[in-house]
Order: C-alpha cells, then structure tokens, then sequence
C-alpha cells in the first residue's frame, strides 16, 4: 500500500472511530451514567420549594423524581431561577428543566419541549365553606384580585354584575385583603395561591374554578430527540395512569385535566 492509501485508511479508520462519540445523545449519556440532573424550583410553592426538613418538595420536584424512576436512574436536582433555567440546558448543567417553563415561540427558538406535564393556571379560591364552582356563583360575593393582572382581565370578563370586585396593587396587597377577611374569595395565580394556603393554613382556602389554563412543558436542549421522546413516551404512561391528575391534585388542588401535547 503507497503512503497516500495508507494516511486515507488512517483517516478512514480515525473517521469511524469518532463518529460513536459524536452520535451519544444525552439520553445514552444519561443512560451510561444511570445518572440524571434536573433543574427545578425552589422558591415557587406548590411547583418547587424547601421543605420544613430543608429538602426540595413540589409538584416539579415530584416530577422529577418520577421521569428519573421511570428511567431507572439516580435523580440529581439543580436549584435554578427563572433567569437562568434555560442557560442551564444550553451549557449542559442540566439535562432537562422541570420549573413551571411555559412554551412560546422566542424559547422554542432555543430550546426543545416536552409534552406538557401539569397546570399553570390563574383561578379563584376560596374557604371550603363556600359554595362557589363557577362564576355564576360569585353573585353577591366579594372577590380580591390584583389590578392589570390576567386574572383581573379573565375574572372581568365572566364576573356577575352583582360580584363586589374589589381591585389591589399588587399580588401581596391582594393576598393580605383575604388572609384578613376583607373579601370572600380570591382570583391569583395557582404559585401565590399555593404560598398563600402553605402559609395560613387555618384559612381552609382551596381551589375553587380555573379562569385561564397556561401549561407547563419540560425543557430540554435544542436537537435531543431520543430524549425528548423517552420524555413523551414517560409522560404519557403517566397521563394513562392518572399519575399526572394525582400530582396536580395532590399539591394544586385539581387534576391536570387534559393537556396538550
């Protein structure tokens, strides 16, 4: 063989030699590691917090921990913030984002998405003791909402005139207005409902009706495929099995209900 054969099937065989490396997906990283890392919240009760026992709890942190048992993997989990949980994916921190990420069309330039897997919704709570299960209920009623927020605008739109809507500044303001009685009920967004029940327990507040549904996805790095799809196919079991009503009614109130894909 000349010397030019002998550098091309050195090429050749150095070519083939790369191209296993280069084909690992982070679902064959994860697999070969039996370790997976997911980033999560802890400041946004009921999707991801500490605990009394300073362990991370929540819906998300749930979910984590169900995708990593499905996969038959150790779970590791990485606090992130709102900021910074997409830049996680981006530079490999992580290998999949499970933090309240709704999808839109400026992420999905960036990042991929699962199937969604929970709720994000604004709605109107209220003691037990109340009868309310629709707007038409809130007749006489007084209902604390936050000015300009979505729920203010979705509440607007299906409240009974006779409804005492009684407008604050800001999420705290409104919270404050019912944890002391001012009005009946509340119209917020399911995190700040679920801080507001974590903390005043006493007040026996749940779930009442949803006025807007917005979704959560999984995050996970442009172009994994393989992993998105395990992500799906998991997801789905989940959804077969009631798993996914089960943790949204354990920790929001109210199952998952029909979510997209």
């Amino acid at each position: 063989m000349d010397r030019r054969s002998l550098i091309t099937a050195a090429g050749t065989l150095l070519l083939a030699a790369a191209l296993p490396a280069a084909a690992q997906s982070a679902l064959d990283d994860v697999m070969a590691k039996k370790l997976i890392t997911i980033a999560i919240p802890t400041d946004f009760p009921p999707y991801g917090f500490v605990g009394n026992d300073l362990k991370p709890q929540g819906l998300d942190v749930e979910m984590a921990g169900y995708i990593a048992n499905k996969l038959g993997v150790k779970l590791e989990l990485v606090p992130v913030t709102s900021a910074n949980r997409i830049p996680y994916l981006q530079t490999r921190k992580a290998d999949l984002v499970i933090s309240t990420l709704g999808k839109n069309p400026e992420r999905e330039k960036v990042i991929d998405f699962s199937a969604a897997y929970s709720p994000f919704f604004q709605a109107v709570f209220a003691p037990k003791a109340s009868v309310i299960k629709a707007a038409g209920d809130l007749a006489g009623k007084s209902v604390g909402v936050t000015r300009g927020a979505m729920e203010d605008m979705e509440l607007s739109k299906i409240a009974p005139a006779s409804a005492d809507i009684k407008r604050f500044e800001d999420n705290n303001a409104t919270v404050a207005a019912f944890v002391s009685g001012q009005v009946q009920a509340i119209a917020t967004g399911a995190s700040v409902a679920g801080n507001m029940m974590a903390r005043n327990p006493n007040l026996g507040a749940e779930y009442k009706f949803v006025l807007k549904d917005s979704p959560n996805f999984i995050g996970i790095a442009k172009g994994e495929d393989k992993l998105r799809a395990k992500v799906n196919e998991i997801i789905a079991g989940a959804k077969a099995a009631g798993d996914l009503d089960a943790m949204a009614k354990r920790w929001l109130g109210r199952p998952a209900g029909d979510l997209p894909l």
